[in-house]
């Protein structure tokens, strides 16, 4: 007898848990080149209102050393080294083609010095304990297979007194709301991912990937049990996103 292989979910599929990276890999390597276009056109641009508010409850201090997980194009690596002088801003994605993308950008030449860029998993990352000050992910917990190996991880290369913050999409707690809401993700996201991207797919499993994901409290649960205290989260836009903070004390 052996053991049945462990399934997760990949959008509203069941899939084997070591087929998930490589379909997620799939999607992001797919979408790269137009990943910042439809970000904004997905969100009208309220993305970057969400990763502002992100930076001004993180307030970065002169001289932190941040690590961004699944940060690919550097969106919030960026915004880290702006506001905090002598910082230093390592971006991990899983996709090489994002972080391409990421090295790309105008503000990547500027900030060359204060930035590195590394291929990594959420899951198994490739740093030594007690490396980092702060530790962010945006937009890509959804898409790791076992979430509480990667706020594990996130754990194990804080520093004492480092704190975690999460931005990702969430549920609204209005369910008419909410309805509204998945209207129009279901129905007009997929196709601006085709006229875009040409990759209505990889649009249709981005939007499945948010329904799937844990309610605010879960989530808060799920990051106090792998070790984070003082753990409080805070909705933006009505709940379609939330950020969700916790401390390595």
């Amino acid at each position: 007898m052996t053991d049945a292989k462990k399934t997760t979910h990949f959008g509203y599929r069941t899939v084997d848990e070591d087929q998930k990276a490589g379909m997620v890999h799939g999607v992001f390597t797919n979408v790269a080149s137009k990943y910042d276009v439809m970000n904004d056109v997905m969100s009208m641009g309220i993305h970057r209102v969400w990763k502002d508010a992100m930076m001004d409850w993180l307030a970065p201090r002169p001289g932190q050393k941040l690590l961004d997980v699944a940060g690919g194009t550097g969106d919030v690596a960026f915004r880290f080294l702006g506001r905090a002088p002598g910082a230093h801003a390592t971006v991990c994605d899983m996709t090489e083609s994002m972080l391409v993308e990421g090295r790309k950008r105008a503000e990547a030449a500027q900030m060359a010095g204060s930035l590195e860029w590394v291929v990594g998993d959420a899951m198994a990352l490739p740093f030594d304990d007690n490396s980092f000050d702060v530790y962010t992910i945006s937009f890509g917990i959804r898409n790791v297979t076992r979430i509480a190996d990667a706020l594990a991880e996130a754990y194990r290369v804080l520093k004492p007194g480092g704190r975690l913050m999460v931005l990702e999409f969430s549920q609204i707690p209005n369910d008419m709301m909410q309805k509204v809401y998945d209207l129009y993700s279901f129905n007009i996201i997929p196709r601006m991912g085709q006229v875009i991207a040409n990759d209505r797919d990889s649009y249709q499993y981005l939007v499945e990937s948010i329904r799937r994901f844990p309610d605010q409290e879960t989530f808060a649960a799920m990051i106090r049990d792998a070790g984070f205290e003082q753990v409080k989260y805070r909705n933006l836009t009505m709940g379609i996103a939330a950020l969700h903070s916790g401390w390595k004390i």
